[in-house]
């Protein structure tokens, strides 16, 4: 018997504003730079620019996946996940598509990403181009 994989959808009526997905990539970043700091140690590495990136792209194409059920583990501190408008969980390909906007969003010197506190549906340039919502988890 073949087992089909059954896709988990969330309810996205309570989108989470700007201050709590803050402070959830606060506790992202400062993650991310410990383990990066302990890599570029055992690695004996003086750049880390190409770990970081390599490490953070990783990290929020896992976590914002179906693989971690749309939260990394700042948004599991704070009880929140990252879901496409439909409710469905992200695939890798839109976890990545939500990346690229992200940079894009940050380049525009923050503005995509500030944009959330003033979107109705709470979504920075990053969630229109990969069509997700923060919702409550």
């Amino acid at each position: 018997m073949a087992a089909t994989a059954v896709a988990n959808t969330y309810a996205t009526t309570d989108k989470i504003g700007f201050l709590p997905r803050a402070l959830a990539t606060i506790i992202d970043f400062v993650l991310l730079a410990i383990v990066g700091g302990i890599l570029s140690g055992i690695l004996r590495m003086d750049g880390t620019g190409g770990l970081s990136t390599l490490l953070g792209v990783a990290y929020y194409l896992y976590f914002w996946s179906s693989y971690g059920h749309g939260q990394t583990l700042g948004n599991r501190a704070l009880k929140i996940r990252v879901v496409k408008t439909d409710g469905s969980e992200l695939t890798l390909v839109d976890g990545l598509i939500r990346y690229v906007g992200l940079i894009i969003s940050c380049i525009a010197l923050f503005i995509g990403v500030i944009w959330v506190a003033f979107d109705p549906n709470k979504q920075g340039w990053h969630d229109k181009i990969a069509k997700t919502y923060v919702v409550k988890a």
